[in-house]
């Protein structure tokens, strides 16, 4: 028997790895059961754990996974492990990301799927330098991507850990150049560098946020910060 606490932040813990793929931060799962302090979250998750109902991933900070729900509010949807098909891109040509196309490598269960570019590297960390050309692609299925246009990018750094975001994970970005308080976005500072960063809007300045204490939040003017995409699924090898 759950509280209705537990029951709440089970739920929304479900709802955002279903949409993300990633799991909340603390301050996430603190502002969504309206709590005061992140202490409260440590005890709720503590208590699903001992129940059963999550686990805690062994050297990953915070990763969360549900492995059941309640009775009567349904299981949960599991997420498929990724051993993407990789394909070989033009090294050093700018690719067109207009429009993804299917990829003519895979076709799974009669479902195509479509070849994302990889970029480079992604800081999640100090910042590096900006996206780099296309190196290779890989392939996920429709339904991992929605609509809109996408690309690819290899974390290096520990910076969003917090958030489930691993050095060596791969991050799926839908490319758009706006972006709402929270969103984990890559964003290009003076146009020289891109990092990954929860974006917070502080009036009329933009923070830079990681979900990492051993890092400082970024405050800068809206003129030094440009929108490269948002996260929309996370890629990692097991």
């Amino acid at each position: 028997m759950l509280t209705r606490k537990q029951h709440e932040l089970l739920r929304f813990i479900q709802e955002r790895l279903r949409e993300s793929g990633v799991p909340p931060s603390f301050d996430e799962m603190k502002d969504a059961l309206d709590l005061r302090s992140k202490s409260g979250i440590h005890r709720l998750i503590m208590a699903l754990e001992e129940r059963g109902f999550i686990r805690r991933l062994p050297n990953r900070a915070r990763a969360l996974e549900v492995i059941k729900m309640p009775d009567g509010l349904g299981a949960p949807t599991p997420r498929p492990r990724f051993s993407p098909a990789v394909v070989q891109g033009g090294l050093g040509a700018q690719p067109s990301l207009a429009k993804p196309r299917p990829s003519a490598a895979a076709e799974d269960d009669g479902r195509h799927s479509i070849a994302i570019p990889v970029m480079g590297r992604i800081a999640a960390g100090t910042p590096i330098s900006a996206i780099q050309s296309r190196s290779h692609t890989v392939s996920l299925p429709p339904d991992m991507l929605g609509s809109g246009e996408h690309y690819a990018l290899e974390v290096r750094g520990d910076s969003m850990v917090e958030a489930g975001i691993l050095d060596g994970d791969t991050v799926v970005i839908r490319r758009q150049d706006t972006a709402n308080t929270g969103d984990i976005v890559v964003a290009l500072i003076d146009d020289e560098e891109a990092t990954l960063k929860r974006l917070r809007k502080r009036g009329s300045s933009i923070a830079l946020e990681a979900a990492n204490p051993a890092y400082e939040t970024r405050v800068l003017g809206p003129d030094r910060v440009k929108i490269q995409g948002r996260l929309v699924n996370l890629m990692r090898r097991y």
